[in-house]
């Protein structure tokens, strides 16, 4: 009898690389975002879905506070259409982060979610701005 680990089988190679690299195109995390800020290679708008208050309490370097209600065509406008955005909310407690990633897909608009949000950022240890958003 098989543990309860194997007792579904694992999915066939192939399958699983191809599952894995959908869910890479749904999302990305907070060591990757760090990494293209700390290179200075930043080919993405990084959002932050939560309110203006928590933004100015804290928030990732490099974010622009826009909470999803305030995502709208005319907003999303003030950026090319090519525009890759990676959006973000208080972490995997928090939904902010899906709602903008709906809005903004629904927008016709390319994104990623950052998994993890601003707890997945302090559990890599990395640091927060205060204040508010100076973008969009």
């Amino acid at each position: 009898m098989p543990s309860p680990v194997a007792e579904i089988p694992a999915a066939a190679a192939d399958i699983a690389a191809a599952h894995y690299a959908a869910k890479l195109a749904f999302e990305t995390d907070c060591s990757d975002v760090h990494a293209a800020f700390a290179s200075g290679k930043i080919d993405f708008v990084l959002l932050d879905a939560r309110s203006p208050a928590l933004f100015a309490q804290s928030h990732i370097p490099g974010a622009i506070n826009l909470p999803h209600g305030k995502m709208t065509a005319h907003r999303m406008s003030a950026w090319p259409a090519e525009t890759l955005f990676v959006v973000y909310c208080a972490g995997p407690h928090c939904n902010g982060a899906d709602k903008a990633a709906l809005r903004l897909s629904r927008l016709g608009l390319s994104l990623k979610l950052m998994i993890g949000g601003m707890t997945g950022w302090a559990d890599e240890g990395f640091s927060f701005e205060q204040g508010v958003s100076t973008g969009a």
